[in-house]
């Protein structure tokens, strides 16, 4: 059985990483038949093969497509396993003529576990520094909680500097009329960085299965602490 590759406690972002991820505004956009004019982009689960290659891919819409020619990064390290990433594709013809993706542009999305507050401050200090909060969602599948943050960084160029982000519950409501709601508070870590620049940052967190009706995710924003409540899907 394939697995989801993820971070099972907290995951480090570096000024380095947020490179990896391209913009639909930027100033390289070509329209008309250029490569980019039809270009969109999802979050997907990405299949990987025994060989470490990427073949096809399913988008967040549930869109299961294969690819016009396998793919591999540095950065697949697992065989036969699903990788949450941010994708920038075409949608093209395939050799057997069937819709396929055409990569432009594909980089892993950190996935982190839910931790519980009491056993994450037994391993560190829950911190909130502040972040910048670009959009909450759920995925239309209902399996992610997926998040926009922008990092402040002194400088974008220094791949040695982290930062750390985790998923942390504190508690379950349970109420009267049989409903419950997690909890989350989002720990950040600044470490201490400057904050000149600010960097992309996206993170996804799986949730199918989880018995609960709502989702209550605290954050720390430059802006004073924001709390958006998203319903299960599951």
């Amino acid at each position: 059985m394939k697995k989801l590759f993820h971070i099972l406690f907290a995951f480090i972002l570096t000024a380095h990483f947020s490179l990896l991820y391209l913009s639909c505004t930027q100033d390289g956009y070509e329209k008309g038949d250029g490569v980019y004019s039809l270009m969109q982009g999802d979050f997907v689960e990405a299949q990987v093969g025994a060989d470490k290659k990427m073949v096809s891919l399913t988008t967040d819409d549930g869109v299961t497509l294969p690819l016009t020619q396998p793919y591999t990064a540095s950065w697949i390290t697992k065989a036969d396993t699903l990788y949450r990433c941010m994708l920038y594709y075409n949608k093209t013809k395939d050799a057997q003529g069937r819709t396929a993706a055409e990569i432009i542009s594909i980089s892993p999305v950190p996935c982190a576990s839910l931790v519980s507050l009491s056993k994450f401050r037994s391993k560190r200090e829950l911190k909130t520094d502040p972040v910048k909060l670009q959009s909450v969602w759920m995925s239309k599948s209902g399996k992610y909680l997926n998040m926009h943050l922008q990092l402040m960084i002194g400088n974008p160029d220094d791949t040695t500097a982290i930062q750390q982000i985790a998923m942390v519950c504190d508690t379950v409501y349970a109420y009267p009329d049989s409903t419950r709601t997690c909890s989350i508070i989002l720990h950040h870590d600044q470490n201490h960085q400057l904050e000149y620049y600010s960097t992309d940052a996206w993170l996804s967190l799986p949730v199918t299965g989880l018995p609960v009706d709502t989702f209550r995710l605290s954050v720390n924003t430059y802006s004073g602490p924001v709390v958006k409540t998203l319903p299960s899907r599951n």
